[in-house]
Order: C-alpha cells, then sequence, then structure tokens
C-alpha cells in the first residue's frame, strides 16, 4: 500500500472516529477547587444620635481600625454598611441620619446573607426611633454589638411623647395628650408649661418619685384663629439635668374654618361602605354620614358630595335634586347597580347591558392631569366584580384606573373623571374596593397609601377648582425629624403629563429673607425636591417651569425637632440580650481590644475549601468539530492535487 493511501485511511479514520464520538456523545469530569472565606459585617449607626453622645471619633476610629487589620481581612470578606432609616452599602460615615431603625437593617442584611456564614457588628447606640422592636429580630446570624455611649444614669426629665391632631376646627377645643417621663432617684418637682410664641396658654405644676416617675395630662386648648399655630411644649429643667433638649418639644395644630362633610348613599349594607368611611375619615378634616336615598334628601345641602354607592330606581328622587343643585358626586357601580336606570338617569356615560359578570384588575393611567396619583401597585390588587361591558362616555373624561383581564387591557376605563355644567363626578365601575384596602395594607402594613389615593379623589370631587397645568402637593408644617418632600405635576397643553420639562422651586426664608433654588427631579410620574436640609423656619415657595412660564405657590412651616438627641445614655440592656440571644458578644466601645482576637480564635468561623465538579459532555468540545473539517478539507485538497477526483 502507498504511503498516499495511508495517509488517506488516516485521514479518513480520523473524521469517521471524531464523528462517532460526537454520536456517542461520551462526558468527563472537571473538578475545580475553590476558597469561600466568611462574611464578616460591620454595621454602623450612622444616626446623628452617636454624635450628640459625643461617640462619633471613637466610632471612625474603631472602623478604621477594623478596615485596615490584616489578620482580619485574611480571615473574612468585610463588608461595611451604615443605617439610619435605611441600610447603606458604605463606609462612608457622616451621623446625619434624623432616623434609626436598626430592625429594618437586619431585615435588609437578612436578605442579602440568608445562607452564607455572616456574624455581624453593630457599632449602635441601640436607640431606636422608629419600627418594630429589633430585639425581636428574625436576624440568624451571630450579632456582636458595640455599644456607645455613656452608661451612667443621670436625673433627667423628658417630654416623652406629645399625642395631638394636625387638625382643628374654628372655635372649637383641640385635645392634646402630654406623656411625662422622670429618670432619678430622689423626689423632684418642676411645672409643665405649653406656649404659643410668648403667650403661655396652659400650665401645670407636676411631681415626680422614684416610684412616681411617670405623668399623662390631658387638656385642651381653643382653635380661635384660622391657619397653622405652632406650640412649645415645656417641662421646665432641673439644675442638675444634663440633657435639657428633651425638656422641650415643638407641636403645630392647622386650624380649619370648616368640615368637609360627605354624604355615602346606599340602600343595603356592603363592606365597601366601611372601607370607604375609615378612608375618607383618616383626614379628620372630612366626616362621612351613610345615609339611605330617601334619607338624604331634606339635607342634600348640607354636603359638599354625594357618593352614590350601586344606585337602582330607589334613587330616582335623589338623582333629581342632585342635578337641580348641580352637586358634585362619585358613583360606584357594582353587580347591584342597576344599568337600565343608570343608563336612563345619566346623560353623560351609558354602560353596555349583558346581563353577565365579569372581575376587572386595574392598571393605573400614568398621564391622568387632574391631580397627583402615586402609583400604589395597583396591578398587585385583587379584580373588582361589575357588569361584563363597556362604558361609553358621551362628555371628555379622564381615566384613572384601567380595566384588565389577566393582565391584558381592555381600553376602557374602571375609574374616571370629568367635569360638566359646571360639576365633577367620578365614577367607579366595579365594587369590592375593601378588598383593594386590605392589599394596600399587606403590600406597606400601612392604610396611609390607600387611604390618601381615596382622599385625593374625595379632594378634587369637593371643590370646584378648575384644573390646573401644575398641580403642586405639600403639608402645610413639617416637623424637624421627618422628610420635607414637595411634589409637582405638569402637563402640556393637552393636559398630558409633560416629562421633558424643567422645574426648579425657589424657597424663600420669611425670617431671615434669605433665598434658595433647588431643581425638582422626575422621580415615575410627577417632579419631587426634597427640602429636609433647611433649617427650621417659615417659608415661602413658588414652582415654575422653564419652559411655558407656568408657576404655583405655597407656604409651610418647619418645626424643629430632633429625635436623637433626646436620649441620655446607650440603651446597654437591650443590645446585650441581642448579643446573647443570637450567640454573639457584647462589647463597649471603650474596650474592644480583645474583640479582633475573639473573631480570629472563633472556630465557628473558618475558611471552606469547595470541590465543584462539572461533567461536561464532550459533544461541546468545539475542536473535534475542527479536526473534522480539517482532516476532510485536507483530504479532498490532496485527492485534488493528485487527480484522484
Amino acid at each position: 500500500m502507498s504511503a498516499l493511501n495511508m495517509l488517506f485511511l488516516f485521514l479518513r479514520f480520523i473524521t469517521i472516529f471524531s464523528i462517532l464520538i460526537l454520536l456517542i456523545n461520551p462526558k468527563f469530569e472537571q473538578i475545580s477547587l475553590s476558597i469561600e472565606k466568611p462574611n464578616l459585617i460591620v454595621a454602623v449607626d450612622n444616626s446623628n444620635s452617636i454624635l450628640h453622645l459625643g461617640q462619633e471619633a471613637k466610632v471612625t476610629s474603631l472602623v478604621d481600625r477594623l478596615a485596615n487589620d490584616k489578620k482580619l481581612k485574611e480571615k473574612f470578606n468585610i463588608q461595611f454598611y451604615t443605617f439610619g432609616e435605611q441600610l447603606k452599602a458604605s463606609d462612608s460615615i457622616t451621623f446625619t441620619e434624623k432616623q434609626t431603625n436598626i430592625n429594618n437593617a437586619f431585615n435588609q442584611l437578612a436578605q442579602i446573607y440568608r445562607q452564607s456564614i455572616s456574624p455581624t457588628i453593630l457599632i449602635t447606640d441601640g436607640n431606636q426611633t422608629y419600627g418594630s422592636d429589633y430585639s425581636y429580630t428574625n436576624y440568624k446570624q451571630p450579632i456582636y454589638p458595640v455599644i456607645c455611649g455613656d452608661t451612667i444614669q443621670y436625673t433627667d426629665l423628658k417630654i416623652e411623647q406629645l399625642n395631638v391632631n394636625r387638625y382643628a376646627y374654628l372655635k372649637n377645643l383641640f385635645p392634646i395628650e402630654a406623656i411625662l417621663n422622670y429618670n432619678g432617684d430622689s423626689s423632684v418637682s418642676s411645672r409643665f408649661i405649653v406656649a404659643n410664641g410668648s403667650t403661655v396658654v396652659y400650665s401645670e405644676n407636676i411631681s415626680f418619685s422614684r416610684e412616681n416617675n411617670s405623668k399623662i395630662i390631658n387638656f385642651n386648648l381653643p382653635a380661635s384663629s384660622v391657619g397653622v399655630h405652632v406650640y412649645k411644649a415645656t417641662l421646665e429643667p432641673l439644675k442638675s439635668e444634663k440633657n435639657t433638649i428633651n425638656n422641650s418639644k415643638n407641636f403645630a395644630v392647622e386650624v380649619m374654618d370648616q368640615k368637609t362633610k360627605i354624604a355615602l348613599v346606599t340602600d343595603f349594607i356592603h363592606p365597601d361602605l366601611g372601607a370607604i368611611k375609615k378612608s375618607i375619615e383618616s383626614n379628620e378634616q372630612r366626616f362621612v354620614s351613610i345615609l339611605n336615598p330617601n334619607e338624604v334628601l331634606n339635607q342634600i345641602n348640607d354636603f359638599q358630595l354625594v357618593i352614590l354607592y350601586q344606585p337602582n330606581n330607589k334613587f330616582n328622587k335623589l338623582y333629581e335634586s342632585l342635578n337641580s343643585e348641580n352637586k358634585n358626586r362619585f358613583t360606584v357601580i357594582g353587580t347591584k347597580s342597576d344599568i337600565n336606570f343608570l343608563n336612563k338617569i345619566n346623560p353623560s356615560y351609558s354602560y353596555e347591558i349583558t346581563n353577565q359578570l365579569e372581575s376587572y384588575q386595574a392598571a393605573l393611567n400614568k398621564n391622568y392631569g387632574a391631580f397627583l396619583i402615586d402609583d400604589m401597585d395597583f396591578e398587585s390588587f385583587p379584580p373588582l366584580n361589575s357588569h361584563y361591558g363597556l362604558a361609553t362616555f358621551t362628555v371628555p373624561f379622564e381615566t384613572i384606573l384601567n380595566k384588565t383581564v389577566n393582565r391584558v387591557s381592555k381600553n376602557n376605563p374602571l375609574l374616571a373623571t370629568f367635569e360638566t355644567n359646571g360639576r365633577r363626578e367620578a365614577v367607579l365601575f366595579g365594587e369590592n374596593i375593601w378588598q383593594w384596602r386590605a392589599q394596600s395594607y399587606l403590600n406597606n402594613k400601612s392604610f396611609n397609601a390607600f387611604d390618601d389615593f381615596i382622599g385625593k379623589l374625595v379632594q378634587y370631587l369637593a371643590t370646584n377648582k378648575l384644573k390646573s397645568r401644575l398641580n403642586i402637593e405639600y403639608d402645610s408644617f413639617y416637623y424637624g425629624n421627618g422628610n420635607v418632600i414637595i411634589r409637582a405635576e405638569y402637563f402640556d397643553k393637552n393636559y398630558v403629563f409633560d416629562a421633558r420639562e424643567t422645574l426648579n422651586i425657589v424657597v424663600k426664608d420669611i425670617v431671615s429673607n434669605e433665598t434658595k433654588t433647588f431643581p425638582l427631579i422626575l422621580k415615575n410620574t410627577n417632579y419631587q425636591v426634597d427640602l429636609s436640609s433647611l433649617p427650621p423656619s417659615e417659608y415661602q415657595f413658588t414652582v415654575s417651569t422653564s419652559k411655558e412660564k407656568i408657576a404655583s405657590s405655597g407656604s409651610f412651616k418647619l418645626l424643629e425637632y430632633n429625635v436623637e438627641q433626646q436620649f441620655l445614655n446607650a440603651d446597654v440592656t437591650k443590645l446585650q440580650q441581642l448579643a446573647t440571644s443570637s450567640n454573639g458578644k457584647s462589647y463597649f466601645i471603650d474596650s474592644t481590644e480583645n474583640m479582633v482576637n475573639d473573631f480570629l480564635s472563633d472556630n465557628r468561623y473558618v475558611t471552606i475549601q469547595k470541590n465543584n465538579k462539572n461533567s461536561l459532555p464532550l459533544i461541546d468540545w468545539n475542536y473535534l468539530l475542527i479536526i473534522i473539517a480539517l482532516s476532510l478539507s485536507l483530504e479532498w485538497f490532496l485527492r485534488k492535487y493528485n487527480g484522484l477526483i
């Protein structure tokens, strides 16, 4: 056999052998080694209380020492976080956070470090200003609190809490509840004073002892004039007190000249009625009366808004009265509504009659322009029950919520508003809105989001103010420990939300006449600005657009209060309990010399070597295809060159 034939035989063998390997597809195992170090989480309290207790230098020094310890970095993956209201992945410490939520920090860490070994150093004074009690956290990692602050108990008087409504009504008395605490061993006397400016409006002598160390005072103040009234409550300090900041608290009350009265009219009982009433009355400026169609007729002029819940032919006289008085109204149409009656009595819209029922979910129309609406994740809400069919409007209308079925839009309103003949109306094509309020609570752990949504709808319907292209939303006063957020919404000439405009706010301090300008940032379907950096004072502001030169103005008061300055000591007991319950250990900030050695010698935290075995099919080996292509190409070339093909 010639050498050339041997070469052809060899190339053909390589080709067939490679193809057979691909058909059989054998597998081989690949083993790789990896080293996994345990995590060491360092969570630092970035709130203002650390600064107030004079611990900022010690905390910063400890964080630097942990970050630069070579042995610690060899054994652990060190991750630094700061927390105040929210947890942040950072080692930049400013001690400027106005609130502390330790439990929220643990909840967020628990989501990040669910399975890995991650002992956690918690550098804090343990003073939490809001949130659930962190000593009952579900965080599964060992916790090592480093306690910052003085542990000596000083004699101290403190206004623990002031309970007062934000609103009052002219010529009425508004109630105030003050909770006063005393920390000390001897019997002392003081005086509790409430002042409006330089005028003392209430005072009472108070006595405390070691056994009787708490007092609750209830009293009423008159609402004599309309507007925002600022008061200062003071518990006169003792001569020996170290912290006198917690002896005073500012509070404010906005006095209104009237209360909005709303009639909720129905002829049968339904859970929606209670949900609507509670949502509306969450704003103390509003009062809801549940009446039947006949009861409301004689007092129709006492109400600024009438809600018609699933009307039928029993509402005939009520509709006549509403039309004659040109009253604003909100109609809820459900499975028990008389569609024939509604189509006859209401010329603004009609509903298709099919004698079938359907469940519709909601999708927010982000271009709705009458007032600001926050997206509450409406798509997660349960469906509302209604008649199957489409609504047809004979007047211009705006859709707040669209109907969807299985997340497919029906291009038909579920909740809409319109203005006709100088009055405002809204219509909801569905019942069981009580389930929305319950779902909102499950989503946010609060009814506030849903109640605010209903409140804005009611506020729009209860007034006849002309529509504006620039709407602003703000409170008349803010407390210094909260966020000062002002929202704005801008629409083009067709009342479609315009995200291309540039909005600015000019804020003027009425006391100092200082003026500052801030840009508003686009966030979802509105513009926002955070003015929390402003000092306590009284302010006027103007929000304006840069292109259309449209402006809207308002004013608010920012009250002085820093909850982080109310503490004298670290919460040693709770932090030590936290360490014990989590199988960790507590340290004081002045005695952390042995902490690093404790971590290095703890046998629970060791580096783990992992073997990763991967089964790789040979069909994934691309070189086989290259070999087949080369062998076939070379055989063809040689045969061609030698004249065999």
